[in-house]
């Protein structure tokens, strides 16, 4: 599915320390290479340690400080092992971006209860552990940037897709909730909800469904065309930012104004 090219933009976020997870491939791989090249130590989150090693490799080509942990975001142990190592390795943490995220697509009708709970868990309850995980470090340096990678579905639904809509919109609301909690603190909550992006996920669309369901969706685009990794990944930049400080409990749309 070829595109557009797109430039990066460039953040100055020299001694910064994030966690991105689901960072094995796809956004979250743009991603954590994005806030790497732009100065921040990352810390790669996802299942697959190989795919891991490849993001890694990535950011350190760009110059940039990261290393990686094989973790189950479903695992409430694991995720408290992951930020404590990573807050004693670096002495703190200033960035979660929360991108691990998987589909089961059915109708309702013939959704199982382990497709709706694998989706739940996965994007809902994975983003409320690292969060949880997340808050007394981020609150004790009394600064934070966490972003949460929510999707267009979570605001207008989509046909076969009700689980991954009700995680989303979850999200969501976990957003908008804990941004007001962290005000104060000097801790923003944001969330991203991308649209039709060219990424694994897209191209398994495709492969279920065919090509005309892209060549549909880019009717209803207003830009024609499906975004790309780096785009989304130039919003986090952003809000990863110090820049973004008077920034908190909102939804950003990446998606060349299909829900503007």
């Amino acid at each position: 599915m070829a595109n557009e090219p797109t430039n990066g933009i460039q953040i100055d976020l020299t001694g910064q320390v994030a966690i991105v997870t689901g960072a094995s491939r796809g956004l979250g791989r743009a991603m954590a290479v994005a806030l790497g090249a732009n100065g921040a130590k990352v810390a790669c989150v996802a299942r697959n340690a190989e795919k891991l090693a490849e993001t890694v490799a990535a950011i350190q080509a760009t110059g940039g400080e990261a290393t990686s942990y094989a973790c189950d975001v479903n695992d409430r142990e694991s995720v408290n092992q992951v930020v404590d190592t990573v807050v004693e390795t670096w002495e703190k943490l200033d960035i979660l971006v929360n991108n691990a995220g998987i589909t089961r697509d059915t109708l309702m009708a013939q959704m199982s209860d382990a497709q709706w709970d694998e989706v739940i868990t996965t994007n809902l309850t994975g983003p409320f552990l690292f969060m949880r995980a997340a808050y007394m470090p981020m609150m004790r340096k009394r600064y934070g940037r966490i972003i949460n990678i929510s999707s267009v579905s979570g605001l207008v639904g989509n046909p076969g897709q009700s689980n991954y809509s009700a995680s989303k919109a979850g999200l969501i609301g976990v957003t908008r909730t804990l941004s007001r909690e962290l005000a104060k603190r000097k801790i923003t909550v944001n969330a991203i909800a991308p649209g039709f992006i060219e990424s694994d996920m897209t191209q398994d669309l495709v492969d279920k469904f065919g090509q005309t369901v892209i060549d549909e969706a880019k009717k209803r685009i207003p830009c024609q065309r499906l975004g790309v990794p780096e785009e989304v990944a130039a919003a986090v930049l952003f809000l990863a930012s110090p820049a973004a400080s008077y920034i908190t409990g909102q939804i950003l749309a990446v998606d060349g104004g299909m829900t503007g």
